[in-house]
């Protein structure tokens, strides 16, 4: 491989590193309605519904609120969920800790 295309390579790759990163850091970039705020009801069922089905149940105190955004952030790419559904399991998340 020449040194020009594993440059491009690697600035490609660091772009779409920086990207993601950008939505996991800023929840409104990865959000659907970054205005809609969280229900805790709904987030509570969403949580048993997607979360507890592949992990074993944690208690809301192993991590602090901020830490719960970027992991459900990051689980929304993993599971599927949609903004709203992860804005709702982050409220809960937070309410529970």
């Amino acid at each position: 491989m020449s040194k020009k295309l594993l440059m491009t390579v690697k600035t490609l790759s660091a772009s779409l590193l920086l990207a993601s990163a950008a939505m996991i850091i800023n929840p409104a970039v990865a959000a659907d309605k970054p205005s809609t705020k969280g229900d805790v009801g709904r987030g509570a069922k969403a949580w048993v519904e997607n979360c507890v089905r592949c992990h074993n149940v944690r208690d809301p105190k192993e991590l602090r609120d901020d830490q719960w955004i970027t992991t459900t952030y990051h689980m929304r790419m993993r599971a599927g969920l949609t903004g709203q559904q992860t804005r709702d399991i982050i409220a809960f998340l937070q309410m529970s800790n």
